[in-house]
């Protein structure tokens, strides 16, 4: 939703908004402020709308900072959310994708506070100031910032009663006190598997991104499968989970089941596209304006070659497109066999142009990887790899036949946005192989 203000030389915010508030309802949700140029000034959230967008009327109740605001911009739109939980959630996420300048303003002297994912076997949710963030190797994801201390402690009650992590860095065999309070899951004793644990961070990860609906539908989906292969624990286990999400988010649905972050997110989509095509124009004879409407990852995943399966996920104007993705079984036989396994699925993938020739592929891994994929790709369509530790994208050049490396920088869009591609490969990919894993024991 928006509306458009009507600038005032002299300026009456009551006469101004009026038409504003009308549309507003009181409801939770978020709300941002626009400038002239459609930048982004204040990303907000409310438990009313209503009542929060009228506040902003009272120019006699303001300071300096959020007067200036108010009359700086001309444009507001809001997004009816859930619940509050959901509108402070989806708040932090717009703040970090936008670093508005007047949420950086009228914050406390207080750097700001980020919830850390880190990239352990088995991954810990741990809080951090900004500076301890950016730049720390061995994290998974990062959500925030989060505007004080109070709302991120109630962020992670909530959120660990759900999905029980475990933040004991050693695991020693022995249960640690959350276990027998039924906040950890277990890990520091041996009682849940890494692939289970892993699933489970996904969920919390995707819950903590204000995701909750495609979170719900994922996680309906897997009791489903998980009943009817008679792993009844694990089907009782996602039910419980489910009751716990409704129950914290519990509100009157208000929105549609596809409901998406608001569009403002693409505008981080475009600067990420903008910078990845100045990336590949400058290692590969393509023009810059090349298109990269649609990005393919692959990745490969087996446990030494036994039930190998192999993902394809699609970014879509740099926006991950989950209805896009494809997932290959691997027919090439249980023998330890990644390049072998990459090229069976590129070599099927083509025989499928209905589902949109793409106009970049990223292969999850180095040089031998991309040399692989070469060997079968016969599509005139640029092709890449990510390697990890250090992150670093290659590139092979047809004309001298040689290849180039480019080290990927901490907040630069288009290393972002391969890195989004390349997790998103990777944990659909592992996502499958674990299926296969689980039907296989079970058989």
């Amino acid at each position: 939703m928006k509306q458009q203000l009507e600038p005032s030389e002299t300026f009456d915010p009551q006469l101004r908004w009026a038409s504003v508030l009308e549309s507003v309802p009181s409801l939770p949700g978020v709300y941002w402020f626009l400038d002239e140029n459609a930048k982004v000034l204040y990303v907000g959230k409310a438990k009313d709308l209503h009542k929060r967008v009228y506040s902003y009327t009272r120019v006699g109740k303001h300071s300096l900072k959020t007067l200036n605001l108010v009359l700086e911009a001309v444009e507001l739109k809001f997004q009816v959310l859930t619940s509050e939980l959901e509108a402070l959630l989806i708040e932090a996420e717009l703040i970090n994708a936008h670093q508005p300048h007047y949420n950086l303003l009228l914050k406390d002297d207080k750097s700001p506070l980020y919830v850390i994912v880190t990239d352990d076997e088995f991954p810990r949710v741990l809080t951090a100031r900004k500076q301890k963030v950016f730049g720390r190797k061995g994290i998974k994801a990062v959500f925030g910032p989060f505007p004080s201390t109070g709302q991120v402690r109630y962020v992670l009650k909530l959120a660990r009663t759900i999905f029980p992590w475990c933040n004991e860095k050693k695991k020693t065999g022995k249960a640690c006190f959350y276990v027998h309070v039924q906040l950890c899951s277990g890990a520091c004793a041996g009682l849940v598997t890494k692939e289970a644990y892993g699933l489970m961070i996904d969920h919390l990860c995707a819950f903590l991104r204000g995701k909750t609906i495609e979170v719900v539908q994922q996680m309906k989906v897997e009791m489903k499968i998980a009943s009817e292969t008679q792993q009844y624990e694990e089907a009782a286990m996602l039910r419980d989970q489910l009751q716990m999400i409704d129950e914290v988010t519990k509100q009157k649905r208000l929105m549609p089941l596809d409901m998406k972050l608001p569009q403002l997110l693409q505008q981080e989509s475009d600067e990420m596209m903008l910078q990845l095509r100045r990336l590949v124009a400058k290692h590969l004879s393509i023009p810059k304006n090349y298109p990269l409407s649609r990005i393919e990852g692959y990745d490969i995943s087996n446990t030494q070659g036994t039930e190998p399966s192999a993902s394809m996920v699609v970014a879509t104007q740099g926006r991950m497109t989950p209805s896009e993705y494809k997932m290959f079984n691997i027919r090439l036989g249980e023998t330890p066999n990644d390049y072998g396994m990459l090229q069976e699925a590129l070599t099927r993938r083509q025989k499928h142009p209905e589902w949109g020739m793409p106009d970049l592929l990223m292969i999850d891994g180095g040089k031998g990887q991309l040399r692989a994929a070469l060997s079968v790709w016969e599509w005139s369509v640029p092709v890449c790899s990510l390697a990890k530790d250090p992150d670093r994208v290659f590139f092979y050049h047809p004309e001298t036949k040689t290849y180039t490396m480019t080290l990927l920088k901490d907040g630069d869009p288009s290393s972002t946005l391969l890195r989004r591609i390349r997790d998103e490969a990777h944990r659909f990919a592992k996502k499958q192989h674990t299926r296969l894993r689980t039907k296989a024991v079970i058989k």
